[in-house]
């Protein structure tokens, strides 16, 4: 079994991580969207520029998952969020690159996001997760995430719900 390892992406991994970004994204919605609708998010929502500039600007934490010394996911985590009542941390995005699934990459990632919102004395753990992503959910439920909510979520011209989900800490 390959080590995996977790570090904390600096604004010099800006394009890495966009690039990661979007491989990722793309390996895991294409086949359940339209090209037009994942064209229209890649480029207008989703688009490398943008996403350097959060790592650039440091608009969240970073950590970048790698099997042996080849970076394979990422996740970011928004201290900033949407849950004002509560201290709450977001987990905003979390990916595996498609030769990386399965191989625990997800699992480290989580640990990491979870040590880090106990590092900040978080109450919460939050994220949303696209309600057909059956795979993701049940990842997500086996940590023990609940859901809560929902909200909508834009991808190209399609409106799609995702589903909210909490784990107390």
């Amino acid at each position: 079994m390959s080590l995996i390892t977790i570090r904390y992406a600096s604004a010099d991994d800006a394009e890495l991580i966009a690039d990661m970004s979007r491989t990722s994204f793309y390996e895991a919605f294409a086949k359940d969207n339209t090209k037009e609708d994942m064209d229209i998010f890649m480029s207008e929502q989703f688009s490398k520029e943008d996403l350097m500039k959060e790592v650039e600007l440091s608009e969240g934490i970073f950590m970048l998952a790698y099997i042996d010394d080849e970076p394979v996911g990422y996740a970011r985590l928004r201290v900033k969020n949407n849950l004002a009542h509560e201290q709450a941390i977001e987990v905003a995005r979390i990916y595996a690159l498609d030769k990386a699934i399965g191989k625990g990459v997800g699992k480290a990632l989580m640990q990491e996001c979870i040590n880090k919102a106990n590092e900040l004395q978080m109450k919460s753990i939050w994220l949303g997760v696209w309600e057909k992503n059956e795979r993701a959910i049940a990842f997500y439920q086996r940590w023990g995430f609940e859901r809560f909510g929902e909200h909508q979520f834009l991808l190209g011209t399609d409106l799609q719900t995702d589903w909210l989900l909490k784990k107390t800490l």
